[in-house]
Parts: structure tokens; sequence; C-alpha cells
């Protein structure tokens, strides 16, 4: 399977950014733990921090990618944009998230995202991302 993730503004800074919630690993550490992890596909990343350039790489996705894990982080709670852009794409789009936000502050509760993704997993830390793979690989016959 050919997988693209996209995470969304200060996922760059993982490792640093509130480790308590975060933790401490990079996500460039734990990407090539999770290429690792399946050899067998192709996974690329891709992160940034502005909205538009998101919905451009979710655009680019759709014609080649099988699948897309998309943390949004922040953009999750305000990006009608980008959840527009998913219901435009015929790929599968798994959302992801380092934490609970159902646990978090009340304005990260709500997620524009959720509505229009195929799966969502949240409260996992990294391994979200795994079982987020996982998900795909089991279901992909039914998407």
């Amino acid at each position: 399977m050919n997988i693209l993730i996209i995470n969304g503004p200060n996922l760059n800074i993982l490792g640093k950014r509130e480790p308590d919630i975060y933790g401490h690993q990079s996500f460039e550490d734990f990407f090539k733990e999770l290429r690792n992890k399946f050899p067998t596909h192709k996974i690329d990343y891709y992160q940034t921090n502005h909205e538009g350039s998101i919905i451009d790489k979710l655009q680019e996705a759709d014609n080649q990618y099988d699948a897309v894990i998309l943390n949004p982080a922040a953009y999750t709670h305000t990006s009608i944009a980008i959840a527009d852009c998913i219901k435009a794409i015929d790929i599968p789009v798994v959302e992801i998230h380092i934490s609970d936000i159902t646990k978090r502050e009340a304005y990260r509760q709500h997620s524009f995202i959720s509505e229009v993704a195929v799966y969502t997993i949240m409260g996992k830390g990294l391994n979200g991302y795994a079982l987020a793979i996982e998900w795909l690989l089991k279901n992909r016959a039914n998407l």
C-alpha cells in the first residue's frame, strides 16, 4: 500500500513541544521506526504549519497514494476547508491525534475532520500512526 502521512502545525517540534502530552520523541525518529515496521509498504511523510499546504498536499495525494493518514493538529478544530477537501478527494483519509482530544480543553474537543474521515484514532501516542496503517491494511478492500 502507498500511504502518505500529513502532519499539521507544530508537529515538527515533537519531542520539545509539551512532552507531558506528546512525548519526548521527534516525529522524524519515530518515522524511521514506522517505515521499518511496515517494510513492504511505501510510506511518505509531509509536515507543514500552513493550512493551504495541507489542502494542496491532500489534492496531490489523490492521484499518487492509496490513502492518507492526517494529523491536522490545531486545524482539526477550525478548518472547514480541510474537511471540504477530504470530501472532494477519492482516497480514504484516516484522522490521527497523538492525544485524546475529547479529554483536552473544551475548544479542542470538536473535530471537523472526524465528520469526513473514514476512521479516527486518538490518544494512542505516536503508536496511533501504526494503528492507522494497520487499520488501512485490514480494511483496504472495503475503502
